[in-house]
């Protein structure tokens, strides 16, 4: 599987439409590509909480459009990140007066919203994501064919193509790496990669090397974290976009300006590494503390 992280540099200077324009058009880049990663939040930039209402849209809003199309025209699965989401209100009455979300979007190569994703962990502890956002409730997975191939010679219409084994995405976002008993209900779920697209911070880079590393040895499983680059709202990005593979080997990792890394892995290793070490069998469940 061929994998392309977008580590998107947020530049307070260009518009919300300009920067969506120019991602859509590294996104067709990565044609040939088995899956394309965004940041979290990179149409608003993670820290600029003052912009989160201006710049809320409902899931089949603008960075929908755009993304669903750039998947097509890429042929590619797509993370395309998170939008600050604009949800319908409760009373069902005039549009834009719901509550707001940190959700994910995931498109199919032929443009479909496969999936999304509502943030459960929002980052400000008593401001900012954690007042303004509402808490996700649901975990998410995304099951994808295996990668193509091409062989052999068909009778009248050339090389044929085949699929390798199916894998299925976990899906997460930034702070929500803090949290491991997420990604073992994303495992018992079925996850095999784990995705987490980003608005991590200069200053705890070595948090996000070593968080990622350890849900992928923790969880014996791909993590491909997607942070951006730039400045958000006085806040330096760590960039450092990151691929882990289920032994906690760095495949490859970014800068800390814009970049795409582009890493190629094989998803079948993740089931190798719990067979030759079953360390999942091993869990203990339920325990509580003592007087519990």
């Amino acid at each position: 599987m061929r994998a392309s992280l977008i580590q998107i540099g947020v530049d307070e200077g260009e518009s919300v439409g300009s920067r969506r324009r120019r991602v859509a058009s590294l996104i067709r880049e990565q044609s040939g590509a088995d899956l394309v990663v965004l940041p979290e939040l990179w149409t608003t930039g993670a820290f600029a909480y003052q912009e989160f209402a201006a710049e809320a849209e409902p899931l089949d809003g603008p960075t929908y459009e755009v993304m669903a199309k750039a998947a097509r025209d890429a042929g590619v699965w797509l993370h395309a990140g998170s939008i600050p989401e604009r949800a319908a209100s409760d009373s069902g009455s005039a549009a834009g007066d719901g509550p707001l979300y940190n959700t994910s979007l995931i498109f199919s190569p032929s443009g479909e919203l496969a999936a999304t994703y509502r943030k459960i962990h929002r980052f400000g502890f008593d401001k900012g994501e954690a007042v303004l956002m509402g808490a996700g409730s649901e975990l998410v997975t995304v099951r994808l064919p295996g990668p193509a191939t091409t062989h052999g010679l068909a009778a009248t219409h050339g090389p044929a193509t085949t699929h390798g084994p199916a894998t299925t995405l976990g899906v997460a976002t930034c702070y929500d790496l803090r949290f491991p008993e997420l990604f073992r209900g994303l495992v018992d779920a079925g996850a095999e990669i784990l995705v987490i697209p980003a608005g991590w911070p200069e200053r705890r880079r070595s948090h996000w090397t070593l968080l990622a590393q350890a849900r992928a040895v923790e969880n014996q499983a791909y993590v491909l974290a997607c942070g951006t680059a730039g400045t958000h709202a006085g806040v330096p990005q760590a960039g450092h976009s990151i691929v882990v593979d289920p032994w906690g080997e760095v495949l490859g990792e970014a800068g800390s300006g814009e970049e795409v890394l582009t890493v190629e892995f094989d998803p079948a290793k993740v089931a190798a590494t719990r067979e030759q070490f079953p360390a999942l069998k091993d869990r203990m469940l339920g325990l509580r503390p003592p007087g519990r």
